[in-house]
C-alpha cells in the first residue's frame, strides 16, 4: 500500500481576526468595527449580528472610513477599521497620515485581502504597495502575520496596543507555522528554522514559502536560517544584524513591490550595520498582471523551487566575496 501524502491544512486569517474579535467584543463594549460595504469580506456578519449599534458601514467611502474611525476613538471607543488593502491605504493615505498616525489615535487599521489575494481583478485590486507607504509614518506599527495563530495572537496584541496599528491580512489559505498559544511580541521575528548558511525572511504569504524552500535547501546539504519577520515597522534590528554576522548572506521574499518594503527595511539594517550579499525577492516595480495569487508568487520567482535557486545564488556571491 503506497503512503497517503496529505497536505496541511490551509487557514484564511480572516476567520483568525473575527474569532478574536468577537471573543474581546463580549467583554469590553468600546470595541466597534467601521468598514467600507465590507461586512462580508471582512467576515464582521457575526459581529454584526451579535451587536448591531457597534458596527458602522460608511459605504464605499475609504476617507470617511478613517475620520469615523478616528473620531470614534477621541470619543473613548476602540475603532477596529477593516477594508481591502489597497484601497484602505491607497484612498484614505492622507487620514491614515493626518487623523490616524500623527493624532497618536487609538485605531487598528485591518488591511484586508493584502498583496495579490484579489489576483483575477487585476491591477487596481493588489495591494503591492501599502507597506512602503503605512511603514514611513510616525507611531503606526506596521505587522503582517504569518499564519491564523499569529494573526490571533497580533489581534490581542493590538487591541491592548495604546496607539495607532495596521494590521495587513490575506484571504489567501495559509498553513499554521506557529505553536498553539504563540504570543506576539512587536518588532520581534520568530526563528523558525536554525542555519548557518543563509537567512531566509519573510512574513505573510510567503514564510511557509520559505520553510518550503528550506526544505529543498537541506537537500542540498545547504542549512538554512527561515525568520518569520512580521513587524516591518519596527524591524528586528538584532535578528536582521545576527542573521547577516552569522550566515552570511540574507534572502527576503514579499507580496509586495520590491520596493519600500520588508526587504527594503531589512537592508536599511544590513547596509548600515552589517554589510553582507543579500536579494529581495518581490513584484519587479511594475503593475502586476491579472491571475491568481498563487500563479502571481510562482511567475515572480516565490515558488519554493525558485527561492531555492536564487539563494543557491546568492550562497555563490559569499563565496566570491570572502
Amino acid at each position: 500500500m503506497k503512503d497517503v501524502i496529505t497536505s496541511p491544512k490551509l487557514h484564511d486569517c480572516r476567520d483568525a481576526f473575527v474569532a478574536v474579535l468577537e471573543r474581546l467584543g463580549a467583554d469590553n463594549p468600546k470595541i466597534v468595527a467601521v468598514c467600507n460595504d465590507s461586512v462580508g469580506s471582512s467576515k464582521l456578519n457575526g459581529f454584526k449580528s451579535k451587536w448591531p449599534e457597534r458596527l458602522v458601514n460608511v459605504g464605499i467611502a475609504e476617507q470617511a472610513m478613517v475620520g469615523v474611525g478616528a473620531g470614534l476613538a477621541n470619543g473613548g471607543l476602540l475603532p477596529f477599521v477593516c477594508g481591502a488593502s489597497c484601497f484602505l491605504t491607497g484612498r484614505s493615505l492622507e487620514q491614515i497620515k493626518a487623523d490616524i498616525a500623527y493624532s497618536n489615535a487609538n485605531v487598528k487599521l485591518i488591511g484586508i485581502s493584502s498583496g495579490m489575494a484579489y489576483g483575477e481583478l487585476g491591477p487596481t485590486h493588489h495591494s503591492i504597495e501599502d507597506f512602503a507607504w503605512t511603514r514611513v509614518l510616525p507611531n503606526l506599527p506596521v505587522i503582517a502575520p504569518c499564519d491564523s495563530v499569529e494573526t490571533a495572537a497580533a489581534v490581542e496584541w493590538a487591541a491592548h496596543y495604546d496607539g495607532p496599528v495596521f494590521l495587513r491580512l490575506s484571504r489567501v489559505g495559509v498553513p499554521d507555522l506557529l505553536p498553539a498559544g504563540h504570543r506576539f511580541e512587536l518588532g520581534k521575528a520568530n526563528l523558525l528554522r536554525d542555519g548557518d548558511t543563509i537567512t531566509l525572511i519573510a512574513n505573510g504569504t510567503l514564510t511557509h514559502r520559505m520553510l518550503k524552500a528550506a526544505d529543498l535547501l537541506a537537500e542540498q546539504g545547504v542549512e538554512a536560517r527561515v525568520l518569520n519577520m512580521a513587524t516591518v515597522r519596527p524591524i528586528d534590528v538584532e535578528a536582521v544584524v545576527s542573521a547577516a554576522r552569522e550566515t552570511g548572506a540574507i534572502l527576503t521574499a514579499e507580496e509586495h513591490s520590491t520596493f519600500g518594503g520588508l526587504g527594503s527595511a531589512i537592508a536599511e539594517v544590513v547596509v548600515a550595520e552589517a554589510p553582507v550579499p543579500m536579494k529581495v525577492l518581490g513584484v519587479p516595480g511594475i503593475f502586476a498582471p491579472t491571475g491568481s495569487a498563487e500563479f502571481l508568487l510562482d511567475e515572480f520567482g516565490m515558488s519554493p523551487a525558485a527561492i531555492t535557486e536564487a539563494a543557491i545564488a546568492l550562497i555563490a556571491r559569499k563565496s566570491f566575496r570572502a
